[in-house]
């Protein structure tokens, strides 16, 4: 997919054009306190909420100022950041603030759902509230540094208005007006990371016994499942082009795993990271595909049984 904005990587703290916004951060777990930090530090005039006391002490510190109550969070903000648990959170802390926040711009940066996102934008313009939805590729310890990044979709105007205050969490990319675009891009990429996570913890626990501790094993795969990402532009050449058939790949048939699964049974360890791929690649040799590309699995995600 590719952005209809701009993507901005300036960290720098510039938040020119955006002097006279005051901001207020509703939700201070780690990613929130984070926003909020980050915030305080370039000089924004920023208020904090947050349901369990005590979590805005050291914001107040650096100079923010808490609020008693989310409502009157949103009524000190020209845009007002959500960062709660999950969509339920967000409805049961903004419904009864509609009013309030008819005329602001919402920029909800919670875990949601696309169809959550839909329906959360839906929401806002019944009410009056520009909204902006977020999807944060970054750690909390991250945000502002190199390699934090911030998809957002929705609101266009209200997007490059706000993005040199958005471009101090990170780069910012914009996705269009469908407010579910960038959770949509956000999970699919966590999917990725999951799925490799499992990879790597399949691989630890066929190897610890042997005495390999996981430290020892990570050294190894981290350096190695780096260089495999080179990959990945290769086989979205294939899938995009949809001829599984080219030469230059592995095929299918090669690329069985029954070895590996084997391998971990006679460890004594769970094989189910491992199996759940092998069941991919089972599907398209059963249905006829056996010499064609390893990328051909895609068909089998893209085309559920």
């Amino acid at each position: 997919m590719t952005t209809d904005g701009n993507a901005n990587g300036n960290n720098s703290g510039n938040d020119s054009g955006n002097d006279s916004v005051s901001v207020s951060v509703l939700g201070l777990g780690a990613m929130g306190g984070a926003l909020a930090t980050a915030l305080v530090k370039a000089g924004h005039g920023t208020t904090v909420w947050n349901r369990s006391p005590g979590k805005a002490d050291g914001l107040v510190a650096l100079g923010a100022r808490a609020a008693a109550t989310a409502g009157d969070a949103v009524r000190s903000g020209d845009l007002v950041v959500v960062c709660l648990f999950d969509h339920a959170s967000v409805h049961e802390v903004l419904d009864p603030l509609a009013g309030d926040l008819a005329g602001r711009t919402l920029v909800n940066v919670t875990t949601t759902s696309p169809e959550q996102s839909r329906e959360l934008a839906a929401w806002a313009e019944r009410a009056g509230i520009t909204y902006l939805d977020g999807g944060i590729m970054a750690v909390p310890q991250m945000i502002g540094g190199p390699g934090s990044s911030v998809l957002y979709s929705g609101s266009a105007d209200a997007f490059h208005r706000y993005e040199p205050l958005l471009d101090l969490w990170g780069t910012s990319d914009y996705f269009g007006e469908d407010a579910d675009l960038a959770s949509l891009y956000d999970l699919a990429l966590l999917a990725g990371m999951y799925v490799m996570f499992a990879g790597f913890m399949q691989g630890a626990a066929m190897v610890a016994p042997a005495g390999v501790t996981a430290r020892d094993f990570a050294s190894r795969a981290a350096p190695w499942l780096t260089a495999m990402t080179g990959a990945f532009q290769e086989y979205a050449a294939v899938i995009d082009g949809g001829d599984y058939t080219v030469e230059g790949q592995q095929s299918l048939e090669f690329s069985d795993l029954g070895d590996i699964l084997a391998a971990g049974s006679a460890q004594g360890v769970g094989t189910d990271a491992v199996a759940m791929v092998q069941g991919l690649i089972r599907r398209q040799i059963d249905a006829g595909h056996g010499t064609e590309g390893f990328a051909r699995i895609y068909e089998s995600i893209r085309r559920p049984a």
